[in-house]
């Protein structure tokens, strides 16, 4: 409403009714936060429009907002996507993507070491909808062919692989599916687009969580998924919107905010994790380091092909088992011992007794973890402090 017709009406309706004013002449240097859920029309037509067309204007914040779509095209644009969806966290893109591609009796192919949140939506869908998933170990092309069924419809991987950082050969993997009418889903939340782009590598969705790298500097929940197709990104976009689990624009605006230093943030922690991934190899204290930059590392040569870095994330194990480990997550001091990753500090955890408690001796070495493991989520620190950080803490396990 105009300020010149605000004027003319009683103090009552002037508090409800506040002039919006638009730039002209000028432009915000950042994204402005739409915080408003409800957009107003001076056209019916074009209101009645925005309810059919999603490409139309806005009308409701769970179908679209502007803040939002700036986060969904940021990310669209780092992947190499058509376009982008924002969710309210990164296991709202995961359920909105497997329920809007997947009907009960589907078939699917899954990485075995997945993420627990993933893991646990696929036993839900294989216990109610009768979907069936095959579990491969992600290193060998064959294992993929031969799991394929006429019934088969998506492949999910992740670029790497929480927490024995293993790197999947996604060219490789997705070419034995791409014929065959099945929908390739990469989780490269562990990379970032600064590191790999897996549409690229011939997938057909690229699913994040945002609350790590993009966000960065943990203060934002958020997730998103990036489609290679206009087809399949209205697709899940007509499901998803209906599912509820649309990104709230302060959050999009933080994810923004943060995803300015992306590139600067990426390029230091990788060479952190690398310096310190050097050093730990060398220390006696140290039984084993897995890191994807390292050349010892089983996945070396497929990471050097596809990664721009080693990624920001390591893992290691003290000498002594299952109670060096948890000594060595209470004994640093400038590490914080928190279950998540990508934030501007270094973060530490013990898998064997938090994100993978529930799995026995035998199934934690079947994955790949030994019962010490420590999982080290660099941050951007000076690496001279991290590692006498490291060294002190070791000093106690010994």
């Amino acid at each position: 409403m105009s300020l010149h017709r605000l004027h003319r009406l009683h103090p009552e309706t002037r508090t409800v009714h506040q002039h919006v004013p638009l730039p002209a002449g000028s432009k915000p240097l950042g994204v402005p936060i739409y915080q408003g859920h409800v957009f107003s029309f001076d056209d019916a037509d074009q209101m009645a429009a925005a309810f059919q067309d999603p490409d139309a204007a806005f009308l409701y914040s769970r179908l679209g907002n502007p803040t939002v779509r700036a986060l969904e095209d940021a990310v669209a644009g780092l992947e190499g996507g058509t376009a982008g969806l924002a969710f309210a966290s990164g296991m709202g893109a995961i359920n909105a993507v497997l329920l809007g591609v997947l009907s009960s009796g589907d078939h699917v192919i899954a990485q075995r070491c997945l993420y627990g949140g993933t893991y646990a939506v696929l036993n839900d869908l294989a216990q109610r909808w009768g979907v069936e998933v095959t579990y491969v170990s992600g290193d060998d092309p064959a294992e993929v062919r031969e799991a394929l069924r006429p019934r088969t419809r998506l492949l999910y991987l992740e670029t790497i692989v929480n927490p024995t950082t293993q790197v999947a050969d996604l060219p490789a993997l997705i070419g034995e599916v791409a014929t065959h009418g099945v929908t390739s889903v990469v989780d490269n939340t562990f990379a970032s687009p600064m590191l790999c782009r897996p549409l690229e590598h011939g997938a057909d969705i690229v699913v994040h969580s945002a609350t790590k790298y993009l966000g960065g500097h943990a203060d934002v929940l958020g997730g998103v998924a990036v489609f290679r197709s206009a087809e399949l990104h209205r697709r899940i976009r007509d499901h998803a919107v209906e599912q509820g689990a649309s990104a709230d624009p302060f959050a999009a605006w933080l994810t923004l905010r943060g995803m300015q230093t992306l590139a600067l943030r990426m390029e230091r922690q990788c060479a952190n994790a690398l310096t310190l991934a050097e050093r730990l190899a060398a220390h006696p204290g140290v039984s084993r380091v897995r890191y994807p930059a390292l050349p010892g590392h089983p996945d070396h040569a497929t990471a050097r092909r596809l990664l721009a870095a080693g990624g920001g994330v390591l893992a290691f194990e003290p000498a002594g088992g299952r109670e060096a480990g948890r000594t060595f997550i209470e004994a640093v001091r400038v590490a914080s011992l928190s279950p998540s990753l990508g934030d501007v500090k270094t973060l530490v955890m013990h898998p064997a007794s938090t994100s993978h408690r529930q799995l026995d001796a035998g199934a934690l070495a079947a994955a790949g973890i030994g019962e010490g493991t420590v999982r080290l989520a660099v941050g951007i620190e000076h690496p001279d402090d991290l590692w006498a950080d490291i060294e002190q803490a070791l000093a106690k396990v010994a």
